[in-house]
């Protein structure tokens, strides 16, 4: 345990379908985002479902197996770090984000029905 230091796993659903990029050495960079959801109930026994959006990072291989794999709905683990960055932005303001960058990518299986 104690070589884990920044490990991150999520499951999850996409939003959208990854976003690839093809950087000028020839890496492939996707960004996209999962919902992660929980439901629990109050103490006034109101079901409540709590839903946080996460940014995902995939560099290279794992980027062009998201690109082939990946879509809006498809249920996925993310298992990777946290990563803190910062920038300005076209207003010149400082802003700060965290992301996720993936180590690997579990895809549950799509069920299909029998006609």
């Amino acid at each position: 345990m104690m070589n884990i230091k920044n490990h991150v796993q999520l499951v999850g659903r996409l939003g959208a379908n990854p976003e690839v990029k093809v950087l000028e050495n020839g890496n492939k960079l996707a960004r996209f985002n999962i919902a992660v959801s929980e439901t629990y109930k109050t103490k006034t026994g109101e079901k409540v479902t709590d839903v946080q959006w996460h940014s995902i990072i995939a560099w290279g291989n794992l980027a062009g197996i998201a690109e082939k794999i990946l879509t809006k709905g498809t249920q996925v683990t993310v298992d990777g770090k946290l990563f803190n960055r910062s920038y300005v932005n076209k207003e010149g303001v400082k802003r700060s984000s965290t992301e996720i960058v993936a180590n690997e990518l579990f895809v549950f299986a799509k069920q299909v029905q029998a006609a």
